[in-house]
């Protein structure tokens, strides 16, 4: 396959069709150097060689209802995590300190459960006003299922972007959780944008899914206009239901993200959790599709250390996007 076709139709807009990007997913390891080479044209048309920073925080840890079966903070995990509830305002401000002295432009405030309550709301709101008025940067919120009476408020507190995954794909939804719809995200997504915040929403990779699966869900990020797509790497977590899966390897993980560019060409991809485990000693090639990444950790599981990640983007010849100024 010639790989940089696909480039050009990614340049001038139009959507690969579905036997190219199974031919994307499903191409020798050999053709991989060809095909990072494509996707790194259009990265590069619209990021160049910018790498943005994002660090999360989880600022309520466990007690969560929901059956999502790749999380060890589900209802169904028995993963020994830390437990706590809503972290204090000074706590969160002293950590988004931290995440701007690290490189980062994007702090994300991550809260466990199906949504946030109104109180909830009203902390996470005191938080972001704090953390915008001490360090100006830019923060994004991941907090469950929300309604735009509260996506409102978090537009109103200056919250620039709400992360929700959508995970997968419609059909392969139900065999990761039953406990909230396809639609249930969907709808909170949609409440996002009625509030005029930033998009972003993403996947995790290794849940069992097939080829369609993955494609139909880059289609459908694509269709909804989603502005940051985080490509998770499923990181099997000891004492969850998907404990056992580990299908990935460093190349299925560069082929997918390839996709994600190919159909997404012009919003930022990020390479996201778990490409510590899966991508290994391949981690730098993961920039040549994505231009963004996390660093200091996830949810519950660690992640490379900011320092390194800083070595290894100068190592690539690319560029640190630097944080904005207070």
């Amino acid at each position: 396959m010639d790989f940089q076709q696909l480039a050009d139709k990614a340049l001038k807009g139009i959507l690969p069709e579905r036997d190219e990007l199974k031919e994307v997913l499903n191409a020798p390891d050999e053709q991989l150097p060809e095909m990072l080479s494509a996707a790194f044209r259009v990265r590069h048309h619209y990021y160049g060689k910018r790498v943005q920073i994002h660090v999360l925080q989880n600022a309520k840890s466990g007690l969560c209802p929901e059956d999502c079966h790749y999380c060890s903070q589900s209802s169904v995990s028995e993963a020994p995590i830390d437990r706590y509830p809503f972290m204090s305002k000074e706590k969160l401000v002293e950590s988004a300190k931290q995440a701007k002295a690290s490189g980062a432009v994007r702090f994300c405030i991550v809260n466990s459960g199906r949504g946030p309550t109104h109180k909830e709301i009203d902390e996470i709101t005191n938080a972001v006003r704090e953390i915008r008025a001490q360090t100006g940067m830019n923060v994004c919120c991941s907090l469950g299922l929300m309604n735009q009476d509260k996506t409102q408020k978090l537009a109103a507190a200056g919250v620039g972007r709400v992360n929700h995954n959508l995970n997968t794909s419609r059909e392969h939804h139900a065999e990761i959780v039953t406990t909230h719809s396809y639609d249930d995200r969907i709808a909170t997504i949609e409440s996002v944008k009625s509030a005029g915040i930033g998009t972003c929403s993403g996947g995790i990779i290794g849940m069992g899914e097939s080829d369609d699966d993955i494609i139909n869900l880059a289609m459908t990020l694509r269709a909804m206009d989603i502005d940051s797509i985080p490509v998770n790497f499923l990181n099997s977590i000891p004492k969850t239901p998907f404990e056992q899966k580990q299908e990935l390897t460093p190349q299925r993980c560069l082929k997918t993200l390839c996709l994600f560019r190919f159909v997404n060409p012009n919003k930022e991809i990020r390479v996201a959790g778990g490409r510590e485990v899966n991508l290994r000693s391949l981690q730098p090639l993961s920039l040549y599709p994505a231009n963004s990444m996390f660093v200091n950790g996830y949810l519950t599981t660690p992640g490379q250390d900011a320092t390194d990640a800083h070595q290894m983007i100068r190592d690539l010849g690319f560029e640190l996007d630097q944080p904005a100024p207070i």
